[in-house]
Formats: structure tokens, C-alpha cells, sequence
């Protein structure tokens, strides 16, 4: 049965698709999959998310890996607008949640600019989700008061960030898209006051059937991962929360 008519055409829905577990899509995210007349879809949506799109959708890759782009962000920009103004309804798909290190901002900005309406639909971001089914708390009254989620790979290709600010006692952090910059991560997350034994993670493919968490600390970390083979998509976690991990996991012992 054709559903579209239920979603307005000619607008755009810039919508989360969680970590990867296609059980922790939002319900309103899980319908408006299933009804839209196009979708543009990241290369970190999970496995079995499409399957909700309806057989007759307009589906289009614009998956961005590490140092491989489909497609340019500009032009990614530029089709939510094309698809919108054929009279479309659009979803825009982004793993985990569109506004944290997704992007979607920038996209939205093009939408605007072009008159196009549009709608957010919120995500389970990847540190949450992958925290979660890794078996550590980001937060716990005993080993962190906050949490810092940061970007490992800048806009200029640079790890240039507020190490001082990082390096702080008693929070998590966690790194997206920090897999390449390792190395550099841990020396100067140390170099700025971390003892060299703060435990540290790397959860892969978090949430989904071949998850696969790396435990080490900031000082035997990058040996770790050139051992464990992980190549992105991963996620770095530095904090003594990770220490929680033998305890509390439970996903991956299942």
C-alpha cells in the first residue's frame, strides 16, 4: 500500500537512526522511513533500517567513509533540496543522531536558505548506545561527573582540540571518528595530565550483532589497536567508567 499521501510532499525530515540496532530507531523515526517518497541514507545506518523503506522509494547512497565520500557534502546539500522541490517527501537518514557530528546542521542551513520546510527527528547518538551495550556507564557518581563527547578528525584533517580542558580528572570522553588520530589522542590526552593507566576503550560496530570492544589503557591503547586489527567505524572512550566493563557487560557475553 503507497502511504506517502500520510507525509507532506515537497519537505525534508532530517531524521536519527540510532546506533545501529534497528530496535533502538524511534518510533516516529521508524515511520517516517517506512512512508517517505525518498530517502538519502549515511553509510552508518544499520543493517535491516531500509528494509522499512517502502518498495517503491526513491533510495540514494550518500554514505561518507573514512577518506572515501560518495558523495560531496555540497551535493548531498543540494539534493535534499532537488529531491524536495520535485514534490517529495524526503527523509534524510544519518546514523545515530543527526546533530551530533552529523552534520545536520550544515544541511539544514541549505535548506533554509532555499525555502525548503523541514522537521528533526532526534537519534540515540552513537556514544550513548555504544556506552550501553559496551557494558559502561558515561557517567557514574563514583568516576565521572561529566561527559565530553568530541570529534577526533577535524574539518582541516588537524586533532587540534582543548587538550587541558580534556585531560581533566573525574569525566568521560569519547572520541568519534578518532580511530586514525590514536595515537596522537592518547599522547596528549597523558602529555597534559592523564596518568599513562586511565582506561580507555574502542567499541566497534556498537550495538549490532558484531560489536566488538577493545579494552586498554591510554598508554597501551594504540598498540591495542594496531593488534585487535579495528578499523573505523569505532569509537574511543577515556575514562575509569570503562573500568566498569568486566562487571557490567552484557551484550557481547550473550
Amino acid at each position: 500500500m503507497n502511504n506517502s499521501s500520510q507525509l507532506q510532499g515537497g519537505k525534508v525530515w532530517l531524521v536519527g537512526a540510532g546506533p545501529g540496532d534497528p530496535d533502538l530507531l524511534t518510533i516516529k523515526a521508524a515511520r517516517l522511513i517506512a512512508q517517505a517518497d525518498a530517502i538519502v541514507y549515511d553509510h552508518l545506518v544499520g543493517n535491516g533500517i531500509m528494509d522499512l523503506a517502502r518498495s517503491d522509494a526513491r533510495v540514494i547512497y550518500a554514505g561518507k567513509e573514512s577518506s572515501k565520500h560518495t558523495m560531496p557534502q555540497g551535493d548531498i546539500n543540494q539534493l535534499l533540496v532537488t529531491l524536495a522541490r520535485e514534490g517529495l517527501s524526503v527523509v534524510r537518514l544519518k546514523g545515530g543522531d543527526p546533530f551530533i557530528f552529523g552534520r545536520g546542521g550544515e544541511e539544514l542551513e541549505t535548506l533554509v536558505a532555499s525555502g525548503i520546510p523541514f522537521e528533526v527527528v532526534p537519534g540515540v547518538t552513537a556514544a550513548a548506545g555504544c556506552a550501553a551495550y559496551s557494558g559502561f556507564p558515561l557517567t557514574h557518581r563514583d568516576h565521572a561527573q561529566a561527559v565530553t563527547f568530541v570529534t577526533g578528525h577535524l574539518k582541516d584533517g588537524t586533532v587540534n582540540l582543548d587538550w587541558p580542558a580534556l585531560a581533566r580528572p573525574n569525566q568521560t570522553v569519547v572520541f568519534y571518528m578518532g580511530i586514525g588520530a590514536a595515537e596522537e589522542i592518547c599522547k596528549q590526552m597523558i602529555n597534559h595530565g592523564l596518568p599513562s593507566m586511565t582506561p580507555a576503550a574502542v567499541i566497534r560496530n556498537g550495538t549490532q550483532a558484531d560489536q566488538k570492544t577493545v579494552l586498554a589503557t591510554l598508554g597501551t591503547l594504540p598498540h591495542r589497536l594496531t593488534e585487535s586489527g579495528i578499523k573505523p567505524p569505532a569509537l574511543i572512550v577515556v575514562g575509569s567508567v570503562v573500568g566498569l566493563h568486566e562487571k557490567l557487560s552484557w551484550f557481547e557475553k550473550r
